[in-house]
């Protein structure tokens, strides 16, 4: 049986680790960590081998040549483009006569691979997947089976709603030669979004196979130091050159020709390769280090992985850092966690490389140097960076004007030399400041800036969906944390950016090399004058004015001291409605509001709609996305209900085929849809889910669970703006106050809770939700819906907190309150 090894990776994340070597030739506890894939193969007696290759194939040949050195045969297949990882095996299917393993050359792990084997004949599949279970399984692709072992649902890299497993692909798989067939020829084509979904879709047997043992998807630099970890921590069995010594308590692996002076301290476990001295008083704790090394007298390394041939000079120290081959570190030199020495580089005497900082190939720090940030082209960013379509951090702490601008330049640099793109901001200082330093990144990107200045979201929006810009960004004061500023990025077309372009973006700016323009390739920027009047026109053509107008409405609207304050007010004028406005001006000190304030808010908004006798009470929120209204009787609305009654006048109104809204709405859309013979389609609870519903799915509306609503003919996203003179055209062709609309709906009781859940747990309580509800009902969107007779009930994971939300509906409230006290002991127990 063969074995095909996956060695074309780039390594983006791993770089500079992997800036000069392809990513399965990057050292792992002494040796590459492709070689301990090949032992690990050999063991489990596979001696054919044949390893893919793409990027950098010349260092891989090099190294294993005919694989007779490690008493295998090797041959190899490069591939003349990206074919993705099930069509680069497909090239090289005249090999692949037989059944075949598939492995990535870049994971550590220790699997039985024959137990797999086993498992894959006994079921007579067709392919069979590897697994393994993780407490966090965002980054993998997500897999249940049946008590059979056989596949019945799997997620590539899903989001935390998405997550119904902590069981996941570890890219390791056992195939027969005849899926090959599926394959196409010379075509960018993935296991996970293409060849196995296919095989599902047509009910040929694929299974899963559970595997012990220990498993790490070496994918970025945290994961690195990580695994190291593992190795001395003996959490995997990988092998270890050299003998074993014990010392003071300390275990050490020490190799041939390794030279240990004398008053050395060892603690934990320490790996020492062939011919590295340790000199006279060196202290090394739970540490790697390579071969034909020089540790320096006095010297110290805590958590370290050292590679080939680097020398620390004497009292130097390193805490919790990686420190690659042919470099030098000078003595006193001080590097610090999480920072990165790459090859070939010198560090001065008495240097300080502070933490998080990655100093790239060939690269000096001069002496007494103190190196605070990356020498590319800034500091690090040690989480992921996208969260949706948004990137937030504390301004000036995490989020400062170098990181904006290197922000800039990476979204420039994947947009592409002379695109123009489009921004806006709040009235906050901060938020003009890395504005200005988007731009400028961008600008250095030759990417030129269309700069909308003080506006709200919608406005950009309907410039990027109606113009000819690439992209957008608006810059904003976080509405949930007074200390945050957000970056939200949207597509040419409005939309928000959606994941695929966000982790490109993500991938050029952690690489750090992206191109800029020459000199005279530089942007420009400019400053459009009639954005306001285009945007108030096109509002106006999208409405009924006649209709709003012979109703002579008086509303109360609070603004929240956003945007909206600048533009709604002479669109309202035009339409004749009479408006008493609260909190009209633009206070980026007053946008971010807590639930308390924003409450007493409403209260004293319902108050003045009562006491004017006015037909309506709005707030916008400050970005004029989301709706809160009070009804003519001073009574508030909530979001749940006030989408069951914008839908059913809607509907009421006009000619509808299919609507859409998230999972998380009320089952009294369904009963709304069902008079009008309408079809509802559920989406994730997010905004870039409900867009592309409207977008890509050609649905007459979406409603929204917080406030938010996007009705046809302007917009494709959110627009508090449009949404209430939409509802006020509503309630005017319908003729029937807000607060008078009834419905079967209205019997429905909603409860909701929220249960404590670890992140390490989530996974491993929806893997035990998906089992415990597998003969229900169920909807498997975001979280997991059921829905027996007249009772509904959510779960999901929250995605930025450590619990799950229930949500639970029914006519009989009782039985709602039975539903969440069930699962939110259920959830409890799951985390055991």
């Amino acid at each position: 049986m063969k074995a095909v090894i996956m060695a074309g990776g780039f390594g983006t994340r791993l770089r500079p680790l992997s800036l000069n070597i392809p990513k399965p030739m990057v050292f792992a506890a002494g040796k590459p960590m492709m070689e301990h894939i090949v032992k690990l193969l050999k063991q489990h007696g596979f001696v054919d081998m044949i390893s893919l290759l793409y990027f950098q194939a010349d260092d891989i040949t090099d190294y294993f040549g005919t694989g007779s050195k490690f008493g295998v045969k090797m041959s190899y297949k490069m591939a003349a483009a990206d074919y993705g990882t099930a069509g680069s095996v497909k090239n090289a299917e005249e090999f692949l006569d037989d059944r075949f393993l598939v492995i990535s050359g870049d994971v550590l792990t220790d699997f039985d691979l024959k137990a797999a084997i086993d498992f894959h004949e006994s079921k007579k599949a067709k392919a069979t997947m590897v697994l393994t279970r993780v407490e966090n399984p965002l980054q993998f692709g997500v897999v249940i089976t049946d008590d059979e072992g056989r596949i019945t649902r799997f997620l590539e890299k899903p989001t935390w709603g998405q997550v119904f497993s902590d069981t996941v692909n570890t890219g390791i798989y056992i195939i027969e030669p005849e899926v090959l067939e599926s394959i196409p020829a010379k075509t960018e084509y993935d296991f996970s979004k293409d060849l196995f979904p296919g095989m599902l879709e047509r009910g040929e047997p694929l299974y899963g196979f559970v595997a012990p043992g220990y498993w790490r998807d070496v994918g970025n630099l945290d994961e690195y130091a990580r695994a190291h970890q593992d190795i001395l921590d003996g959490k995997v069995k990988v092998d270890i050159s050299g003998n074993i010594l014990e010392k003071d308590g300390a275990k050490i692996w020490a190799d041939k020709n390794v030279h240990i002076e004398e008053n050395v301290e060892f603690k934990g476990t320490v790996i020492l390769g062939n011919g590295t001295n340790v000199a006279d008083g060196a202290r090394i704790y739970n540490s790697v280090i390579g071969a034909k090394c020089k540790i320096g007298q006095g010297a110290s390394l805590t958590r370290t992985v050292v590679w080939d041939d680097v020398e620390m000079g004497a009292n130097a120290v390193s805490n919790e850092a990686i420190i690659c081959s042919r470099s030098k570190i000078g003595a006193g030199a001080h590097i610090n966690e999480n920072a990165i020495i790459s090859e070939d580089c010198e560090i001065g005497n008495g240097a300080t490389v502070k933490a998080n900082v990655k100093v790239w190939p060939d690269k000096k720090v001069e002496a007494g140097a103190i190196l605070s940030s990356s020498l590319v082209w800034g500091e690090t960013w040690n989480r992921a960076l996208f969260y949706d379509a948004k990137v937030s951090g504390i301004g000036n702490t995490e989020l400062t004007p170098e990181f904006a601008a290197k922000l800039g330049a990476a979204y420039g640099a994947y947009l592409g030399k002379n695109s123009n793109v489009l921004c806006c901001r709040d009235a906050g200082l901060s938020s003009r400041m890395i504005n200005r330093a988007v731009n400028c990144g961008l600008l250095s990107a030759g990417i030129n800036v269309s700069d909308l200045q003080m506006l709200p979201i919608p406005v950009l929006r309907y410039e990027l969906r109606y113009g000819t810009s690439s992209g957008g960004f608006h810059v904003r004061r976080s509405p949930f944390d007074e200390k945050v500023i957000d970056i939200i990025f949207f597509d040419g077309d409005g939309i928000d950016i959606p994941e695929s372009k966000s982790k490109s973006i993500e991938r050029l700016f952690l690489r750090e090399d992206f191109r800029r323009a020459q000199v005279n390739e530089t942007g420009r920027i400019d400053y459009p004058q009639r954005v306001i009047d285009n945007y108030r026109q096109a509002f106006l053509k999208a409405i009924d004015t006649d209709v709003i107008k012979s109703m002579n409405y008086k509303i109360v609207l609070d603004y929240s001291y956003g945007g909206a304050c600048d533009i709604f007010p002479s669109i309202l004028g035009a339409l004749g409605i009479e408006t008493v406005s609260l909190n009209a001006y633009q206070d980026p000190e007053r946008q971010f509001q807590t639930r308390a304030k924003i409450d007493e808010r409403l209260s004293q908004l319902s108050s003045i709609v009562k006491s004017l006798n006015a037909h309506m009470g709005f707030m916008i929120n400050t970005g004029a996305e989301k709706l809160d209204v009070v009804d003519e009787r001073g009574r508030y609305v909530s979001p749940d209900k006030l989408l069951l009654l914008v839908t059913s006048l809607y509907l009421q109104m006009n000619k509808v085929k299919s609507i859409a809204v998230p999972v998380a709405a009320s089952m009294g859309v369904e009963r709304i849809a069902s008079e009008y013979g309408v079809k509802v389609h559920r989406t994730r609870n997010d905004h870039l889910s409900m867009m592309e519903a409207f977008h890509k799915k050609g649905v007459d509306f979406v409603g929204g669970t917080r406030g938010g609503f996007i009705f046809p003919g302007f917009q494709l996203g959110a627009d508090a703006m449009f949404a209430l003179v939409k509802i006020l055209e509503l309630i005017a062709r319908s003729k029937t106050p807000l607060g008078r609309i009834r419905g079967e709906w209205e019997r429905l009781s909603m409860v909701k809770e929220q249960v404590a859940c670890g992140w390490n747990k989530k996974g491993q309580v929806m893997r035990n939700l998906i089992s415990y509800t597998d003969k229900h009902e169920r909807q498997l969107i975001d979280g997991i819906r059921l829905v027996e007779d007249d009772t509904s009930l959510l779960v999901w994971p929250d995605r930025k907190q450590a619990y799950f939300h229930l949500t639970a509906e029914s006519l009989d409230e009782s039985r709602a309150r039975e539903k969440i006290n069930e699962f939110r002991e259920k959830i409890k127990e799951w985390q055991n």
